[in-house]
């Protein structure tokens, strides 16, 4: 995200002064954007199939159909159900018990429309998990590489020392909360709060998500023994994996909320053209 001066020259400024567009986006995060929007989609849905090949989650070294699950997605003979610990809720109809495009009753734990291949296939799932998380992974490095070596990581992501106090926070916060949104220059950097949940993505989550990957592979654990210990075990990694996997899709969903509230012609043209029109009125 660069700071510039409006795209259009300073002598034909007067006529579109009054709503003159910035550069806001360099070509290589918007690349980097639309291939891991596509990436990140493709990986949860392969990921949910994987998931329904056995739908319980566990912490330590093992887990098993007789061990006991810390989470669990399953079916009665009537519906579906989500169990966290000690607590169960019904799901019929979403999760565990719900019908096929033909109409016909499916017990498993995620529904057709959200996972990849539609209908149950473990190795197609885990093909394409496999083959998207090449491209996860390869432009992910460059494109970290590129950030700091641009200065585009220290520069624009990583919040300031200023910004991490508790009165900015909260005064960030409250802004969200009450939809009021950045305006004039302000509006061509991003927020303490965007600032944070894209490093906690970026350099938390992403991270976590391959390192768990990595620790469910019975090749790369013998390898690499070292990842079992990192993560308690197996189970653990997965566990992990998958509230990694919940979180950025949570961080997904508030992104396109925000996207939505904030004006999404000119949220969208920014990360496609690089262009951006800043608000007027408040600037901060």
């Amino acid at each position: 995200m660069a700071n510039t001066a409006p795209d259009i020259p300073a002598a034909e400024a007067a006529p579109q002064e009054r709503h003159p567009t910035v550069l806001r986006h360099r070509l290589p995060t918007r690349l980097w954007h639309w291939l891991n929007a596509l990436t990140v989609f493709v990986m949860l849905m392969s990921g949910l199939m994987i998931f329904n090949a056995h739908p319980r989650l566990y912490w330590g070294q093992y887990g098993a159909n007789f061990d006991r699950p810390w989470l669990e997605i399953g079916a009665t003979a009537t519906g579906g159900f989500l169990q966290v610990g000690d607590r169960q809720f019904d799901t019929s109809g979403w999760l565990g018990r719900w019908k096929d495009p033909g109409g016909r009753e499916r017990a498993r734990a995620f529904p057709w429309w959200a996972t990849i291949p539609s209908t149950y296939d473990l190795a197609g799932a885990r093909r394409w998990h496999l083959a998207f998380a090449w491209l996860l992974v390869v432009p992910g490095l460059l494109y970290a590489v590129w950030s700091l070596a641009s200065g585009h990581a220290r520069r624009d992501l990583v919040p300031a020392r200023s910004e991490l106090s508790p009165r900015q926070l909260w005064h960030d916060v409250k802004d969200h909360a009450r939809l009021r949104f950045p305006s004039g220059e302000a509006a061509l950097r991003y927020t303490v709060l965007q600032k944070l949940a894209y490093c906690g993505v970026l350099f938390i989550l992403l991270p976590l998500m391959v390192l768990t990957g990595l620790a469910m592979s019975p090749a790369m654990d013998a390898a690499w023994p070292w990842l079992l210990d990192l993560f308690g075990g197996r189970a653990s990694a997965r566990s992990i994996h998958f509230l990694c996997a919940a979180a950025i899709l949570l961080f997904i969903a508030v992104h396109l909320a925000m996207v939505l509230l904030a004006g999404p012609i000119n949220e969208i043209r920014s990360m496609i053209t690089g262009r951006f029109r800043p608000r007027r009125g408040r600037a901060g």
